[in-house]
């Protein structure tokens, strides 16, 4: 188990470091490629500021995903395994790669390379979003079809991969339509999050992190391993947008984008509808087994997301309120809220980034849980989220908010 852990760790750590590196380029030609958020209109930053963030996060998980397809090629045939592999392993010191991580890898690549079509597959869906996003900061298109694309894709994925959550009931047509929602939903909230320097980025790198705990602690149906494909996918896209945060850290160099939200957002999302929250029978394919002794687990996702989707629902509630369109960018979004209260922008941004990690370890509690414990631990983050709302509600009724 330490030595499969090991390797996850280290392709996180892969992620982080592409990421990180490829930035330095992007931030220095953001200008010319017309890449630039300009001070003005919603925006509350003072000076000119590159965006496409987005680019450094998605060639971290593109690269580290490569990297992990090539190995599990290699690896995933015992009987195939290339003579100079078996040389190096014999060579390599276990000072530098232990013994231990070298069976971990011939062990889990045939199960990698099962699954790398479908993995590929979310990459190019996460492709046409980055490249949607890019335009969209680079044009600004119409919100009727960024929507129409983040649909399609949503769908693509939901009835192309098979890829939904489950209900406990023969939903047929309504659970693939509810995954829909929740993609689309998820690329939102990661969207309008993103408003100050870490914020986004950080709440995002706090929940990949959570719920790939989460899959580390949970077995597959009918085994005793970790859901590995899951947690890993989750702990790339945590260590591309920890390689981001390096440049995003006040006062930031670049900013991540709808490229980077859309598809951040999209991948947490995927991720969560791919996994087995329950012990218990998941079904055929990728379809998400959220069945067995402790079905409420089936809502660790939505603790992990509390934030995200808190701030969302609360700032379209007040757009609505207020007869403005919700799709229109303002500062009435928890952050900013919370710095009306009297906290400083770093003191907002910490504050959710504190009480997402607290909706993060919430959701790993629940899934191990019995139903009381759960009804306690899922009272704690409404308590949680409740004591937010009073706090800073009276910034939703102010009419210049």
């Amino acid at each position: 188990m330490s030595a499969t852990i090991g390797l996850v760790l280290v392709a996180a750590g892969l992620a982080a470091i592409f990421s990180w590196l490829v930035l330095f380029p992007i931030r220095k030609f953001a200008a010319q490629l017309g890449l630039l958020d300009r001070p003005g209109g919603h925006s509350s930053h003072t000076v000119p500021t590159p965006l496409g963030g987005g680019l450094g996060i998605y060639f971290g998980i593109l690269g580290t995903v490569a990297l992990a397809t090539l190995a599990a090629a290699l690896l995933h045939d015992p009987e195939a395994v290339p003579a100079w592999i078996t040389s190096l392993r014999e060579l390599t010191s276990p000072a530098i790669v232990p013994a231990g991580w070298w069976d971990a890898a011939m062990l889990h690549a045939p199960g990698v390379w099962s699954r790398c079509g479908d993995v590929w597959w979310l990459i190019l869906a996460g492709t046409i979003l980055v490249a949607l996003g890019l335009a969209d900061d680079r044009f600004g298109l119409p919100v009727g079809f960024r929507l129409g694309v983040q649909f399609g894709i949503a769908a693509a994925v939901v009835w192309g991969l098979n890829i939904e959550l489950s209900l406990f009931i023969d939903g047929g047509w309504l659970t693939k339509l509810l995954s829909v929602v929740w993609i689309v939903a998820v690329i939102n909230s990661f969207n309008m999050l993103d408003n100050m320097d870490m914020l986004s980025s950080g709440v995002a790198a706090i929940i990949a992190v959570s719920m790939a705990l989460v899959m580390l602690t949970i077995p597959d149906p009918g085994t005793d391993r970790p859901q590995l494909l899951v947690a890993s996918l989750l702990l790339v896209v945590a260590g591309a947008l920890i390689g981001f945060l390096f440049h995003n850290r006040p006062p930031a160099r670049i900013f991540m984008g709808d490229g980077g939200s859309y598809l951040v957002g999209f991948l947490i999302a995927v991720g969560m509808l791919m996994a087995t929250f329950a012990a218990g029978d998941s079904g055929d394919g990728a379809v998400a087994g959220w069945v067995g002794s402790r079905p409420h687990a089936v809502l660790a996702p939505l603790c992990a997301m509390a934030v995200p989707l808190y701030d969302m629902t609360t700032v379209i509630w007040i757009r609505i309120r207020q007869g403005r369109s919700p799709f229109q960018g303002d500062h009435s979004h928890l952050s900013h809220r919370l710095v009306d209260l009297g906290l400083s922008r770093t003191g907002a941004v910490a504050t959710i980034h504190l009480i997402t990690a607290t909706c993060g370890l919430s959701a790993l509690l629940l899934a191990h849980v019995g139903v009381w414990q759960a009804i306690a631990v899922l009272g704690i983050v409404m308590c949680l989220l409740t004591l937010v709302g009073i706090l800073e509600s009276t910034q939703w009724r102010r009419p210049d908010k």
